[in-house]
């Protein structure tokens, strides 16, 4: 008996001592030491801007698994790393890009930086991580080239708004896996690769220094920018199979050619073409879906206004060469409020007679052969586009 009682306080002690170890042993100790040693990296790198508490968290005596942006697998390894407070507005960090900490992270799936003044480059080794599926920087000042290695199991990817230069690599538009890639905003020059293998939905290159073609680009297209660059050529063969495309922007660039019709029998719900050398007649395959937004305006293209345009909700045709009357469909969707903008103004049209416009809606057609002027013409804007051009004999020397 006295044997038992005198066991049980070495038993109790022995569990007490193994609890108050394991309450003191720290919880950093769950994490695999080497993402451990990373994260510290990470944040000697970086840090808050005023008014941003985003590294708060990140309290080494604690268990880093459980800080602010960061997630972990069951084995202790960190596969997702979201720097920055994701809140809207919320400031952001600044320092250098930590590339080299960041590519230690061998189990890394989503890296993602909220915009702020973050600095520096990007490195194959970050952007080739073996599991990295989703990489987002936008709105930082990261600048350098594009690596030229990336992941193979990347399924987005978005550096817009940096400061990024020299050319698209090849290697990044074969990704087999990749849906989005967003590389607006930057200064990315030369040719957009050839060959587009990767399966993408999403594709944003507007806002660089791109010049040349387009190449064939995959069916699976639906969202496709390439506005305000230097490109130039024909495009009727790329778009017109195409045939998912509910966004097209083309604006500001070179682009030559007719216009293909089948664009408008698409469920396009915005079509942007302005500012470019389009020219020749509209003839489109398919009325617009309703609601859309159309804007050909400062191009060359001339003939007559088609009706199909009338289903869309504003048009935007100033700048061309139309002329003749304006379809009685378009006249009565201006009318009955269903198209709430419909600019038609430098242009060489002949017959507008537009009435009774609700006052949501904007009617312009200044600068047209109109004698005497349309009835309502509403918040014109002033005159522009690339030159000028002189009316034709039929406008008697002077626009109306």
């Amino acid at each position: 008996m006295a044997a038992r009682m005198t066991r049980r306080p070495a038993v109790f002690l022995l569990l007490a001592a193994a609890l108050l170890a394991v309450a003191v042993q720290p919880a950093a100790a769950t994490l695999h030491p080497v993402d451990y040693l990373a994260l510290q990296a990470v944040r000697r790198a970086l840090s808050d801007l005023p008014g941003s508490g985003f590294f708060a968290s990140w309290d080494f005596t604690g268990d880093p698994c459980g800080f602010a942006g960061v997630s972990c697998s069951g084995d202790g390894r960190v596969v997702t790393l979201a720097l920055g407070d994701p809140r809207a507005g919320a400031p952001g960090l600044s320092g250098a890009f930590p590339s080299a900490a960041l590519a230690r992270l061998s189990a890394l799936s989503s890296l993602s930086l909220v915009p702020g003044r973050v600095s520096g480059g990007l490195s194959s080794a970050v952007a080739a991580l073996p599991s990295l599926r989703f990489l987002a920087l936008s709105g930082n000042l990261i600048s350098g080239n594009l690596p030229g290695a990336f992941s193979p199991a990347l399924r987005t990817v978005d550096l817009s708004k940096n400061s990024f230069s020299g050319k698209i690599p090849s290697s990044l538009l074969q990704i087999r896996s990749l849906r989005t890639l967003v590389l607006s905003h930057n200064s990315l020059s030369g040719e957009i690769p050839k060959t587009v293998s990767s399966p993408l939905v999403h594709l944003d290159l507007r806002n660089n220094r791109l010049s040349g073609g387009v190449p064939p680009l995959p069916m699976t297209v639906v969202y496709l920018s390439l506005a305000g660059n230097r490109l130039s050529g024909r495009v009727g063969g790329v778009l017109r199979r195409l045939t998912r495309l509910s966004f097209l922007d083309l604006g500001g660039n070179w682009f030559s050619g007719e216009v293909p019709g089948e664009v408008f029998s698409f469920r396009i719900g915005y079509l942007q073409l302005r500012k470019n050398a389009f020219s020749g007649e509209l003839r489109p395959a398919g009325w617009l879906p309703s609601g859309a937004t159309v804007d050909l305006s400062h191009n060359a293209l001339s003939g007559r206004v088609p009706a199909e345009l009338a289903s869309a909700a504003a048009v935007y045709l100033n700048g061309n060469k139309f002329a003749g009357a304006v379809p009685a469909e378009i006249v009565a969707a201006a009318e009955g409020g269903r198209m709430r903008v419909l600019f038609l103004q430098d242009n060489f049209l002949t017959g507008i007679s537009v009435r009774g416009v609700p006052s949501s809606a904007a009617v312009c057609a200044h600068w047209n052969c109109v004698a005497p002027p349309p009835t309502v013409v509403a918040a014109c804007p002033a005159k522009g586009g690339r030159g000028r051009r002189r009316p034709p004999a039929q406008c008697g020397g002077r626009r109306g």
